[in-house]
């Protein structure tokens, strides 16, 4: 057993998984109470709208489910091959790697907190279908969008400096490319790290900005540019993002006409763009896990996200401010829920960096390099 203190702060555990132990199991814990809490709120939440639970088509929660156990399969097989030395990875070896690697308390941990994350996935989408139940307030974000860009669309200057024609395929690429992106980052977290705490911070965080983003779909719910003002939009060629966003309103129509159908499911909310505040957490994760390069590159992804989400209409500018800010938010929770002790005296120890910064005075005396041992 080692000191359990964040990536940060080091401790690897190298290849032995059977050495991947931590103090206590309270971080666990604290993950299964928030997936508990938000089962909780959506059960409430069904009950009032009179709406049950659905998995249409096994498409939110079996197909996913099966999806990460594939990529875990494929991720953790290349990981036990990049991890035996070279000269001895013959099929037998790598086997060997890959049993060290994962015992069955930490597979058992992995699976838990995979599953916890598609819990929280699951619900999340059934909340925001019920959310088409309230009335859209795109008209505000409208007017709160012409209001930042002077009397102008966003999208319409976009269009105009980047042209409707390339562009539109080039970020249909990039916002296409987002489920993929999710689906290998919260398992490449989990697989790859030596250790497996670590790993549940990027799950931590992922669970909880699906759960603040639902929560700003309630606040301002919203459909998106492409429903509100579509002569913005008139210009772009037809693509699969256009069928989809006809899809969309249509999986509406249906849920408002007949709740109790039981393939009544919708998928459309536009406040806050939650392409942008997932992304923003994978960026900041690998920015946590010191991976700067891959960050940089996520970095750009990001920007060219941002500006998929305004110029293909489904998101208002203000819809990726707010995403931005919710995904920053959901990294700090996610640290706070793995690690609660060593984020608050990080934040504590900053907060005096600062304030001494702004005094013109030394913060004081350095402490020791060495963290405290955090607690379970």
């Amino acid at each position: 057993m080692f000191e359990s203190v964040p990536f940060i702060a080091g401790s690897p555990v190298g290849d032995d998984g059977s050495a991947d132990v931590e103090p206590g199991p309270g971080w666990v814990i604290r993950v299964w109470l928030v997936v508990a809490a938000f089962a909780v709120v959506t059960g409430w939440r069904s009950v009032t709208v009179g709406i049950p639970v659905r998995d249409p088509g096994g498409e939110v929660l079996r197909s996913r489910v099966a999806i990460t156990v594939g990529i875990f399969v494929v991720l953790a097989l290349l990981d036990a091959v990049r991890r035996t030395p070279r000269g001895r990875r013959r099929s037998h070896d790598v086997l060997t790697t890959l049993r060290r690697r994962w015992p069955g308390r930490r597979l058992a941990l992995a699976a838990g907190g995979l599953l916890a994350y598609h819990l929280v996935y699951f619900s999340y989408h059934n909340l925001k279908s019920w959310d088409v139940l309230n009335a859209p307030r795109d008209d505000l974000l409208t007017r709160v969008d012409r209001a930042l860009f002077l009397g102008h669309s966003p999208a319409v200057l976009l269009h105009s400096l980047l042209g409707e024609h390339v562009s539109a395929y080039v970020l249909m690429l990039v916002y296409e490319s987002f489920p993929t992106l999710v689906s290998v980052s919260f398992v490449a977290a989990v697989v790859l790290g030596d250790r497996l705490r670590d790993g549940y911070v990027f799950l931590a965080s992922m669970i909880w900005v699906w759960i603040l983003g639902v929560g700003s779909y309630y606040l301002v719910p919203s459909l998106g540019p492409f429903d509100d003002v579509p002569q913005d939009f008139a210009g772009l060629p037809r693509t699969i993002v256009t069928d989809t966003q006809a899809t969309y309103l249509a999986q509406r129509a249906h849920l408002l006409a007949d709740p109790a159908a039981h393939d009544a499911f919708a998928q459309v909310s536009a406040f806050a763009s939650l392409h942008v505040g997932v992304t923003t957490v994978i960026v900041l994760m690998l920015a946590y896990y010191r991976r700067r390069t891959a960050a940089a590159v996520l970095a750009a992804y990001l920007a060219l996200t941002v500006v998929a989400t305004v110029y293909l209409g489904w998101h208002f500018v203000v819809d990726d401010i707010a995403g931005l800010a919710i995904g920053l938010v959901a990294v700090l929770l996610g640290l706070l829920t793995i690690y609660p002790g060593s984020t608050v005296r990080l934040m504590a120890g900053r907060t005096r960096e600062h304030d001494a910064g702004r005094a013109g005075t030394s913060p004081g005396p350095a402490r020791s390099s060495e963290p405290a041992e955090e607690g379970p």
